[in-house]
């Protein structure tokens, strides 16, 4: 066993690698066999993975989930900014850029109209739990745009870290909402060619649960919503700490 763990420590990327596979495996099993894929399996994993790092936080301690534990430390590189980053410009590169020039100014309003409602909608919540300061509307509001653009905005405007600990909770429950609403959603909503999920990633914007969604979807549509997910992303952060700070701080 010692040998065994010696094994697994130094090749924990490698092994992070197999973990998240089984996952994968075991989330995708689930979900036909027990769930009838009413549920699909990436978000079943994406909450396994939660459940992981809580866990792994609770036993060790520590701050970083199930990185803490020394035979999973390789999660926390797979997990990190750099592979997250790689993997959303790699699924980009799928996309066909006639299809991008297809979708036209449409494309472009709906990033903008995505943002600005996300935004709403989280700094109304804020307002409802209480929260009446510009900073910590402004920060819940951009964590229910993506879970990145909540820090990055907190971040800006100098906002204490539990509201940015608030602003990334909110991003993250709204990507598995994404992730599981998204194949159930899509039959109704028209989800089934290049042009509508490029502007249903400018709308929801979370790129993670847009991906995972549309690949319960159609996998062929996820290059397409990722890569206008992506731009929801950048518009975000240059929007929620800026103009829409402004706005917040002219109101409150």
């Amino acid at each position: 066993m010692s040998l065994m763990n010696e094994i697994l420590i130094k090749n924990g990327l490698v092994f992070a690698f197999l973990v998240t596979g089984l996952i994968m495996l075991g989330s995708w099993w689930l979900s036909e066999k027990v769930f009838r894929k009413k549920i699909p399996g990436s978000a079943i994993a994406i909450i396994s993975g939660l459940l992981l790092a809580y866990v792994g936080g609770r036993v060790t301690g520590g701050l970083r989930g199930i990185a803490d534990v020394p035979i999973f430390t390789g999660m926390g590189l797979l997990g990190g900014a750099m592979f997250r980053d790689f993997a959303i410009v790699s699924t980009a590169y799928g996309a066909d850029m006639r299809e991008i020039k297809s979708t036209g100014w449409v494309g472009v309003l709906s990033l903008v109209m995505g943002v600005v409602l996300s935004f709403v909608i989280g700094g109304v919540i804020a307002l409802a739990f209480g929260y009446n300061h510009p900073k910590d509307i402004t920060t819940i509001g951009a964590g229910a745009c993506t879970f990145i653009v909540g820090p990055v905005t907190g971040a800006a405007v100098g906002a204490s870290s539990d509201i940015i600990a608030i602003s990334i909770a909110a991003g993250v429950v709204k990507s598995i909402f994404v992730t599981i609403i998204t194949p159930i959603a899509a039959r109704f909503i028209g989800l089934d060619n290049p042009q509508a999920a490029m502007i249903y990633g400018g709308l929801m914007g979370t790129t993670s649960g847009v991906a995972a969604g549309l690949a319960a979807t159609d996998p062929k549509l996820v290059p397409y919503g990722a890569l206008t997910a992506t731009f929801y992303t950048g518009l975000g952060c240059l929007l929620c700490p800026s103009l829409l700070y402004l706005i917040v701080s002219y109101f409150f």
